[in-house]
């Protein structure tokens, strides 16, 4: 899309995450126009060096989440380079952080502090378990909030032991937590002029993920068990195999969904039985409803149990995996992939999925180098002279991956 028909063109936000939740966070808010500025210490996002597969010398897991932004290292054990980035959050529209609870304080930038300069300002903080609580001070990654949450123990099959999510759950949700409260205190500063302190937390994320289940166990004071294939209250929402072992999805939720399943499968007469008459009867006697089907799936292939249902309006699905799903998605050609191109490299990455009606989508820009805007962001944005930004670089405050230094910079830079 051309940058004027981003929602979130001019909005200025300030990066201080690494490894996921806040970079994810960040992306989403430069796919979406803003402008991303990474502050990373001189050593770079630990994320950049994990282990892995890479192009060049970045790992794809940096790579897969900082598209459209810009990068600048600064030393913020140093009170030169904490003065870089106090400038820096002055003039931004957003802050956002996913360090431990009071670390911001101790390096000398507290967001009480930040906000009292510029009331406008928005902050949020990413973090496991909050800002406040008996917990806050502990760290946390992803598997620890899937653990702590009990999102772990619905996973897997039942008798096995518990399993982590294949996705980073606890950190893609909080991201989008974050994006959430940062577009509603954008709106409420729209109209109060004053901004807001976000405090997301990972734990809560998933608590909140739980959805039903969780309402299901407060109701009945127990815990359910691992979910397997299947689905707590619906008998028809599992998944089966056909004759050739291949695993596909069916979710027949409504009567008539179910009656449609019956004849699909040549059982007419389960419609009546009064096993499975409604769904209560269905859930009470799913077992034995199970084993006829499975029996009945046996007969043929997967292929033709999609294509049968597909055609008798009963939502099914073969199950597939990573490398399957994402051939379909170039294969659509309807925007779920989009190429990534820098100087040097190029990959295709999922891109963010919220499209807007007539407006086309802008090209992303490259994962920065560490420091790779850094004298752009000091000269261009923050308004220091050749001199001074020449100065932070000599003394190792803040770190530029460009050799030829600040004045070789400006040469580079647009006259007026």
């Amino acid at each position: 899309m051309n940058s004027a028909d981003q929602p979130l063109i001019g909005l200025r936000v300030v990066d201080l995450t690494t490894f996921l939740s806040g970079p994810s966070a960040t992306q989403l808010l430069g796919d979406l126009g803003a402008d991303i500025i990474k502050v990373e210490s001189i050593t770079g996002d630990s994320s950049r060096g994990i282990a892995g597969p890479s192009i060049g010398d970045e790992s794809a897991y940096f790579l897969a989440n900082n598209r459209n932004k810009r990068s600048i290292a600064i030393d913020l054990k140093s009170d030169a380079g904490m003065a870089v980035l106090n400038r820096l959050v002055d003039s931004a529209d957003i802050v956002i952080e996913n360090f431990r609870p009071g670390v911001m304080a101790r390096l000398g930038l507290a967001p009480s502090d930040a906000l009292a300069r510029r009331p406008d300002l928005i902050w949020a903080s990413i973090s496991g378990f909050g800002q406040e609580g008996p917990l806050s001070g502990r760290p946390a990654y992803d598997m620890v909030v899937q653990a702590m949450s009990g999102v772990m123990s619905l996973t897997g099959h039942p008798g096995a032991p518990a399993a982590r999510l294949g996705i980073p759950a606890g950190d893609v949700v909080a991201g989008l937590y974050a994006v959430i409260g940062i577009l509603a205190a954008i709106r409420a500063r729209d109209v109060s002029g004053t901004g807001r302190l976000i405090d997301v937390s990972m734990l809560k994320g998933q608590l909140a993920m739980l959805s039903y289940q969780a309402l299901y166990t407060l109701v009945t004071g127990v815990a359910p068990a691992p979910q397997g294939a299947g689905h707590d209250s619906i008998a028809t929402y599992r998944s089966f195999r056909g004759g050739d072992g291949k695993e596909f999805v069916v979710t027949a939720n409504t009567q008539k969904m179910w009656e449609s399943l019956c004849t699909v499968v040549g059982h007419d007469e389960l419609a009546s039985d009064a096993r499975f008459i409604d769904a209560a009867h269905r859930l009470d006697n799913r077992h034995a409803l199970w084993e006829i089907l499975e029996s009945a799936f046996a007969s043929a292939p997967s292929s033709h149990w999609v294509e049968a249902l597909t055609n008798a309006s009963v939502p099914v699905a073969p199950v597939k995996d990573v490398l399957e799903a994402l051939g379909d998605a170039r294969s659509a050609d309807d925007g779920s992939l989009i190429d990534v191109a820098g100087e040097s490299h190029a990959f295709e990455n999922v891109a963010t999925p919220i499209t807007f009606a007539g407006v086309e989508e802008q090209p992303a820009t490259y994962p920065p180098e560490l420091g790779a805007h850094s004298l752009e962001v000091l000269t261009t944005d923050l308004g220091y002279s050749i001199d001074e930004a020449q100065a932070l670089v000599d003394s190792g405050c803040v770190l530029t991956n460009d050799p030829a230094g600040a004045r070789a910079f400006a040469q580079q830079m647009p006259a007026g």
